[in-house]
């Protein structure tokens, strides 16, 4: 017999490729089933519903395949991450779950790397753990793998939900049925609808001229504006958008003409008519400022003309 340590090397070489192996195997179980679904969602389309159910249970059943796959898969990466208990003889209780589903599963599956990590696991652990695991005697054995192993057809109830699930996916209008129903119902309705004397409803009174002067007029009345402005989407950060158009810009002088001097003819009408001998700039100064002169200063310029 081997010693111990050997054959935990050997499990844990063959669980790394057990879990490769698995990964591969469920992206190709994927697209495959990609695949049969497109067949499938066309065979709903071309109204061959008998076909598409028979069909539909294989892919079913590739989808449990993967999901048994992803669970043993699980377990292959618990066992390398706990390798350091499998040196003990009993099997560790954390392990016990692991080994013995990895044990009943493998048999059942493609997986050869996986075939052979089972057969030194019943090398470590005896013939006798291995029999008590293939039959579950002990009730150890995950009991989603066992489900997931059993061979049995799926439920009415599943096949209906995975058509309705395809259907909705490629956008195929399914069942049809249902809209057969639908469109004799509202057949049988206008058919009624026709054969029966509708009752006139009541007239609604006119409205008189004060009621009519007071009513608002509609939006459409009248000639349209050609530029038209749609508000904007609510968000979270504004919930109730408005539009605010920009206000018209406000006329400012520039610095050229603030800054502007004043030309020589008006310097030479100032002094025509302030001119009083001295060359006084204040009282061109008030002039141009907008102050309005007092009496007594109009008369001493009178007076000052008149000599």
């Amino acid at each position: 017999m081997a010693p111990s340590s050997s054959v935990v090397g050997k499990i844990k070489v063959q669980l790394k490729l057990s879990i490769s192996r698995l990964r591969m195997v469920q992206q190709k179980d994927t697209a495959i089933a990609k695949q049969q679904r497109r067949a499938m969602a066309q065979l709903l389309e071309q109204g061959k519903e008998e076909s598409a159910r028979i069909r539909v249970e294989n892919i079913i059943r590739s989808d449990i395949t993967t999901e048994l796959l992803e669970i043993l898969e699980l377990y292959c990466e618990l066992l390398l991450a706990r390798a350091q208990l499998l040196e003990s003889t009993p099997c560790d209780p954390g392990l016990e779950e692991a080994v013995k589903s990895i044990i009943y599963a493998a048999p059942r599956t493609e997986i050869k790397e996986l075939q052979q990590a089972r057969q030194l696991l019943v090398e470590k652990f005896g013939k006798e753990f291995a029999l008590t695991a293939v039959e579950n005697s002990d009730g150890k054995v995950a009991e989603r793998v066992v489900r997931k192993l059993r061979v049995e057809p799926p439920e009415k109830e599943l096949v209906e939900a995975y058509l309705k699930e395809i259907a909705r996916t490629y956008g195929v209008a399914w069942p049809r049925r249902e809209q057969v129903r639908d469109e004799n119902d509202g057949d049988d309705d206008d058919e009624a609808g026709g054969g029966q004397a509708v009752a006139n409803p009541t007239l609604e009174e006119p409205l008189t001229t004060a009621e009519l002067s007071k009513a608002t007029p509609p939006r459409d009345l009248g000639p349209r504006s050609p530029v038209s402005v749609a508000p904007p989407s609510p968000s979270t950060d504004n919930v109730n958008p408005r539009i605010r158009l920009p206000a018209p810009p406000e006329l400012k002088p520039g610095p050229k003409m603030t800054g502007l001097k004043k030309t020589p003819a008006t310097e030479t009408r100032d002094t025509s008519v302030d001119a009083d001998g001295s060359g006084n700039p204040k009282g061109r100064k008030d002039v141009v400022g907008g102050k309005i002169p007092d009496v007594d200063e109009l008369a001493k310029r009178f007076a000052q003309l008149k000599r």
